[in-house]
């Protein structure tokens, strides 16, 4: 049973990018019918050179206080600078990435990372606990997919996210 106080990771592997884009627009749809609090969200593809490609979503502030910032950190956690294929992980999302890193064992980040193959697409969700329960329900159509509730409050997320825009700002 998720902690109310939690912060919830989903990552689901597709073999196209287009399936991935349509469980994300489940995703959104959750959020618009209240069924989800804050979250953020991302599609990562690997392209056959094995480098990692983030497309985020141009709206993701209206998902709460974390505007992309949870996602960045978690790909630069889990992928090392030099595959990632686009500058998303930027300096200002490393306290994030701190509490989701303290959230995690090694073999969580191990196992998050080596999940997506090359020529796949994967969705990443970050968000309160209650996105657990709401993704479960929603029947999303991943080939493979891992949840994970971490120890780490979105309290404290939204507090790296404020202190993240504030260094940048």
């Amino acid at each position: 049973m998720a902690k109310p106080e939690a912060v919830f990771i989903y990552i689901g592997i597709y073999p196209t990018e287009a399936g991935a884009k349509a469980d994300y627009e489940i995703v959104k749809e959750l959020h618009a019918l209240g069924a989800v609090g804050s979250y953020d969200s991302a599609l990562v593809t690997k392209d056959s050179a094995g480098k990692v490609h983030v497309n985020k979503d141009e709206t993701a502030t209206r998902h709460g206080a974390w505007g992309g910032a949870a996602t960045g950190a978690l790909v630069g956690l889990l992928f090392p600078p030099a595959v990632i294929g686009t500058a998303v992980v930027g300096a200002a999302v490393g306290g994030i990435g701190g509490h989701l890193w303290r959230g995690m064992s090694r073999a969580d980040v191990k196992e998050f990372g080596e999940l997506i193959d090359e020529g796949q697409a994967a969705l990443i969700v970050v968000g309160e606990s209650n996105l657990a329960q709401a993704i479960e329900k929603a029947g999303l159509k991943a080939e493979k997919h891992i949840a994970k509730e971490l120890d780490v409050s979105p309290e404290d997320i939204d507090l790296a996210v404020r202190q993240a825009a504030g260094a940048v700002g």
